[in-house]
Formats: structure tokens, sequence, C-alpha cells
């Protein structure tokens, strides 16, 4: 039986890894291309144009007019599309991957301070630009929602469902609470957070007669073609996205936004290639944000800490336009066992932009206040939180009654608690000193369910033995290209470094959406199907080749290793697949495969599983706070590939510490507008900010969830992270903080 140990040091089943990122030389040198960063084929570069998008001053009202002429006469300008002399559409709201509700000028309503109301082109991005300032814009505005707060009492029921109930029930909450020894009653908020990927959002749009081109910051784009499709009423086939690298996405960039579809609503009209990219500021609003939490939690316990009862009521903020669900509740039902577990969600309508998916929507923000309360019940009853955890581990979902796929999470608490030196920790807190340091250590359990969808692939061998992978998918620098090339190798038996990845096309098979945390999971198992079917057409020119060393064999006793097809015996004669290609016309063999959910899937539940453990410093007189270190084990299945899985895992606890340190959105409650707009005021942890972070993985395959054995990374790393630097900074200090993020002006309250 293997140990621990060694789990945490086994390569990975799916393939041989590559010596490096694929696509990394391709980043460093800059011959990456981004969405803004394209040439128009057989189009000279004098010819692109450029628009900006016009945004509202005011948070709810109408557009009375715009007054163009000043802008009209300024230099450069080749359109100006309003509200007023805007092509109408058939459709004009987009769908997948979610109901968004766009602003595509079809109206003069106004809902939120920053709506795209007006778009301008012009030959150069400074035309457009100052174009724009020259528009006279007159309102009648009208009263706003803008106070969440104020609005609490209004909060209501969403009006559509999400990907499960918004309340559940099971068990007797309030007898649990009487029966309790110890309860925990507390309510903890988050504000709203913007994605800000390096990347901005941007679209370079052209049409060619009846078919339009798009090259554009996505992680869908079969999504952005499907939506492209219905807003214009064009046939599917006559909507081709491009998008070959995209510089982080985080959620944001899953729908396509308003100005998408205005790229592609500007190029017809000037009748030449438009290109919209969006400024830093104009990521704020138009194109969503995890929306503000309001979080009350009670737990009860026996005096041995067995959970007798969890209750989780979450409130959200929710724009006027569409309901977004932030279901930060998901998590309390499946991850620790209690007699009773109650939970609800709650929307407050307000005069924001669409809030929409970010990193781990939903466990991102419910297990701040989870694992926070956690910390809290083990305090009040003086135990240890991994022994509270552990009392309380649930061996099935608790939920659904169902089986885990895998579940290997007491492991992660053993292995992490070691790695972080949790046996230093002193239960009582602000007894551990370095000087002026107050040292504190807590910890978080992170999780996040596992997502598969259909996808389809497509291998080609070539005569000279290498081959080329095709998928449709998106790599956000999640890794997808080094990932693909391992897949396509393992199932080729041939090395990595001789297979060309393409992706990025909606010409290409079909995938997801690249969020969820289930490209991986998703495309994995296609390209392997797509591999196999290759390889056994390369078989079966083999064995029915005369002139094969091979021929007559049948085709169970051949494989194929390192690009040579040989007999499984032991001194079978063997030969190479340029070799067999060659000689039979040099010919090449293409495949295509398709994988889909297992049939039995919703027999069980699929999670990944965490433990997070961090160390920080909190000065006594300034009240800033380090993070000095943070271990974490997780276990999530077949670790594909440990550079870009690594990648994942720790970007995402950065991202923690940055929801439990820096991150928030202020709005202006008088006007709508966000204040803090930028990267000098919207602030993310730097590199000076980030101790040392140690991340190992068990690499437990599990196959009853897919045959490759992997589930996501890309979201799991964020969850739990800011509650365990939470819990670290009461136990060196003893001030509980409930409202994040923990800046120093509230540990000094």
């Amino acid at each position: 039986m293997m140990t621990a140990a060694m789990q945490e040091d086994a390569p990975p089943a799916a393939a041989k890894q590559l010596p490096e990122r694929y696509d990394g030389l391709a980043k460093v040198t800059g011959k990456a291309k981004y969405a803004a960063e394209f040439r128009v084929p057989d189009v000279p570069a004098k010819d692109m144009t450029y628009a900006w998008m016009v945004q509202s001053t005011i948070a709810n009202g109408s557009i009375v007019s715009i007054d163009t002429a000043a802008a009209d006469h300024a230099s450069g300008v080749l359109a100006i599309i309003t509200p007023f002399n805007a092509p109408k559409l058939p459709q004009p709201k987009a769908q997948p991957p979610a109901t968004r509700h766009v602003s595509l000028l079809q109206d003069t309503t106004v809902s939120y301070n920053g709506q795209p109301i007006a778009v301008v082109v012009a030959r150069t991005l400074e035309e457009a630009r100052h174009a724009a300032a020259l528009l006279k814009i007159k309102y009648a505005q009208e009263p706003a929602k803008l106070d969440f707060n104020a609005l609490l009492s209004t909060a209501r029921p969403p009006k559509r469902p999400g990907r499960e109930p918004s309340d559940t029930s099971r068990g007797d909450i309030k007898g649990s609470l009487a029966q309790a020894a110890v309860v925990v009653d507390e309510t903890y908020t988050t504000p709203i957070q913007n994605h800000n990927p390096m990347e901005p959002h941007a679209t370079i749009a052209w049409w060619d007669g009846d078919t339009v081109n798009l090259y554009d910051a996505t992680q869908y784009i079969s999504g952005v073609k499907q939506t492209i499709a219905k807003t214009f009423d064009l046939p599917l086939d006559s909507v081709r996205v491009r998008c070959p690298y995209t510089g982080g996405g985080f959620g944001s960039k899953g729908s396509a936004w308003s100005h998408v579809a205005l790229a592609v609503m500007a190029a017809r009209v000037v009748k030449r290639p438009v290109k919209l990219a969006l400024d830093r500021t104009q990521m704020f609003g138009p194109v969503g944000a995890r929306p503000r939490t309001v979080q009350h939690l009670k737990l009860c316990a026996d005096s041995q800490g067995k959970l007798l009862g969890i209750q989780h009521d979450v409130i959200i903020h929710t724009s006027v336009m569409e309901d977004f669900l932030e279901p930060s509740a998901y998590q309390t039902r499946m991850l620790y066992d209690s007699t009773a577990n109650a939970t609800s969600h709650r929307m407050v309508e307000v005069n924001y932009g669409v809030a929409t998916f970010q990193r781990a929507p939903g466990e991102a923000t419910g297990t701040v206040a989870l694992e926070t309360a956690l910390d809290e019940l083990a305090h009040k009853l003086k135990m240890d939180p991994v022994e509270l955890r552990m009392a309380n581990y649930a061996k099935k979902d608790p939920g659904s009654g169902k089986p885990w796929t895998s579940k290997h999470l007491d492991l992660c608490y053993t292995q992490a608690a070691k790695r972080i030196g949790w046996s230093k920790r002193n239960p009582m807190p602000g007894q551990l000193r370095e000087g002026s340091k107050l040292i504190g250590y807590g910890m978080a359990t992170a999780t996040y369910g596992a997502n598969r969808s259909p996808a389809q692939a497509a291998v080609i061998v070539h005569p000279d033995g290498r081959a080329t992978v095709t998928c449709g998918t998106v790599d956000l620098g999640t890794g997808s290209y080094t990932i693909m090339a391992q897949y396509a190798a393992a199932g080729l038996g041939i090395d990595p470094s001789l297979v060309e990845v393409k992706l990025g096309d909606s010409e290409l098979p079909r995938s997801p959406v690249s969020g969820g945390s289930q490209t991986a999971a998703s495309i994995g198992p296609a390209i392997a199907d797509a591999a196999m079917q290759a390889k056994l057409k390369v078989i079966s020119l083999a064995i029915g080749d005369a002139r094969s060393p091979l021929s007559g064999f049948n085709a169970q006793d051949v494989e194929i290793t390192d690009g040579k097809l040989h007999g499984k015996k032991a001194g079978a004669a063997s030969e190479s697949i340029a070799t067999l290609l060659a000689r039979n016309g040099s010919q090449t063999i293409e495949a295509k495969g398709s994988a889909e959910p297992a049939q039995d899937a919703t027999a069980f539940s699929a999670h990944s599983w965490g433990a997070v453990f961090a160390e920080v410093e909190v000065d006594a007189f300034t009240h800033m706070v380090k993070v000095r270190r943070i271990a974490a084990t997780y276990d999530i299945g077949t670790l594909i590939n440990a550079e870009t899985g690594n990648n994942q895992l720790v970007g995402g606890i950065v991202w923690g510490v940055g929801i439990a340190l820096y991150e928030a959105t202020h709005i202006d409650t008088t006007y709508g507008r966000t204040v803090n707009e930028n990267l000098a005021e919207y602030h993310v942890p730097v590199n000076a900010d980030i101790g040392v972070i140690d991340v190992t993985v068990l690499n437990i395959p599990d196959t009853k969830f897919n045959p490759m054995g992997a589930r996501g990374i890309g979201e799991i790393g964020i969850t739990g992270a800011a509650a365990a630097v939470g819990n670290a900074i009461f136990n060196a200090t003893g001030k509980r903080v409930r409202d994040f993020p923990i800046t120093p002006d509230k540990l000094m309250a």
C-alpha cells in the first residue's frame, strides 16, 4: 500500500511531462499574441479602425439626448453610434453561458453609472477617445438604489434558480440550538471584488460579406460564437471566433459582454475592421464583478465538538437588470457532518453593473464565513481547529446522501499541519511574540466542486512521426496548451515535445467554457479518445502492411512507445511511426474523439479538497499584517502537470491573501461610480506581500470522476485561504475581524 508521502511524490498517471510550459517561450519572447494585438488578415494596417466605449455618468434614469455636433467634426471620426441611431437588433440579450443583460444601445434606459451608452469609431484610438469627450449628453435622472446596507431589509429570493436550490433544510435547526452546549452566532461580510486580469477585455471584429470574424479575449469561444450569432440573427457557421491566448479571465471573460457585440455592430456600420479594447477603468462595471455578501452563520455543537446544527443565511447584491446568484452557502451543505443544516440565499437589488462569476464563485466567499465560524467554535470549545473538523468529517455527502467519488481530506490536514509546524501554535491568542511582532497560526478547509462537460478533440499523426492535437478550448494561462500536448502524446506513445497544439478557434472541435475548473477534466478524456483512435489506425496500418515487421499481428499485441511500434513480447520486432507512414505514401492519420460525463455521474458527489495553514505576524504598534508562510495540501485527483498545477494552486492562494487583507471595490453611494477603479487604489497582493507558499498534492487518482483520475484545480486554491489568514490573525492578536478585508484600521478598533 502506497503511503501518503509516496503519493505526494508519485508521478502523474497521464503522461510524460514537458520540460517546460508549452507556451512559455512564446510568452516570454513576445510571440504570443493576445486579442488586441492581431492584424486582420489581408487588411492593411491603415484600414484598421478604433472604437471607444462611452459610459453613463448617472446610476438610474434615461438619456434625453446626445449632441454629437462637435464630435462629428473632430479629427478622424468615422461613426458615432448612440441609442438614437444604432442598428436595431433582433435579439439584444446574449445567452451562454449565463443570461447576461448587456447594453447594446437598443434603448435609452440607464441602470448603473458606467453603463455603455455610445460608441465612437475613429482612425486612431486617440481620436476616438477625444471625440467621445466632446459628446454632450443630457439625462433624465431618477433616484438610484446605491446603499446596499440601507437596503438589506428589501432582500428577496432569487428570481431564477442556480445550479442548486437557493434554500435547503434538513433536520431540526431550532431543536439543535436548544440542545447545544456551545453556539456561534455571527455575521461575516465580504465586499465587491473586481477581476483584474493582466489583459483587459478586447475585441477585434470585421465582416466578410454576411460572415463576421472576431479576435476576442474570452474564456469561451463557442459561447461568443453562439452569442453573436443569436444577437445578429446569423447562422452559427457565419461566425468565427479566435483566441489563441487569454491573459487571465477568472470568470469575467466567461460571458460575452456589451463591448463584444458593440464591436461587431460598429464594424458593420463603418464597413471596416474595428478594435474595441477596454481601458483599465472600464473593467469596473461593464464586465461584471463578485457581488458583496452579508453572511449570517449559526453553529451549534455539543461539548465534544460534534456539530448539531449549521445555519448559513446569505444576502448578496444583485443588479436591477439581472439576477446573479453568488452561492456562498453551497459548501456549507456538504462540507461537515451535522444533525441539522439549513441554508438560504437572498438578494438586494441595486443600480450596479451585473455581477458575474469570479474565481470559485460562492465557495471563495462562503469559506471565508464558514471557516472563520468554525475557528470561533473551536476557540469557544477550547478545541484544536483541526480536531474539530475531524470530529465532523463527512464520510459521504451530508446534503445528498451520495458517496464521494474520492476524498482524502484527512491526509491533507495531517500533511499541511506538519509542514507549517502546527504543534507550535498556542491556542491562547496573543501569546507568541518576536519583539514587536505578534505571531499567529490559523487553518481552514478548502473545497470546490468537480465539474466536467462534454468535449471533442482531434488528433493528426504526420508522416514524420509528429502529431497535432486540436480542441476549441482556451488557455487563460492555466496550462491547457501543455496538458493537451501531454494527453495526446500519452495516447499516441510519442514524446510530448513532438506534439503541436492548436486551440482557441471556434472552427476546432468544441469544448466547454474554460471556467468552473472543468477544462482538464473535460478535454483530457476527449483528447485521450482521439489519440487512442489515431493510435489504432496506425497499428491497423502496420499489421495490414506485408512489408512491416508487425504484419499479421493482432492489434492487442502491438504497442507504441517513444514513437515506435513494437510487439508486446520481449524481443519483438519494431519500426517507427515515421518509417511506416513514409512507406505507405507519406500519408497522415487523423482521428476525432469525444467524451462525456459518466452515465453514473449523478450517483456520486464529486469535489476537490484541501487544507490551508497560515503563519502571520502582526506589528503590535502599526497593526500591519505580514503573511509569513502558507502550507497547503490538496486532494485533486491526478496531478496532470506539476508545473502548471503548482502555478494554479499558488495563484489561488495569493488571491486568497488578497481577499483576506486587500481587495475591495468601493461604490460611491451618492453617484454610484466605483471610486477606486484602477490598480493604484484597488489593492491586490504584490511580491513583497507574499511570504513562503508551500504547496503539495496527494496525487491520488479519482477514476470514478473521469478516466484520467483528474479533477480541476483552477479554483480550489482560493478557497479557505482567506479564512486561514484571518484565523491566524486572531491567534496572533485576539482580535476577531468579521468584515473582510482585514485592514489595519479594523485591528485598531
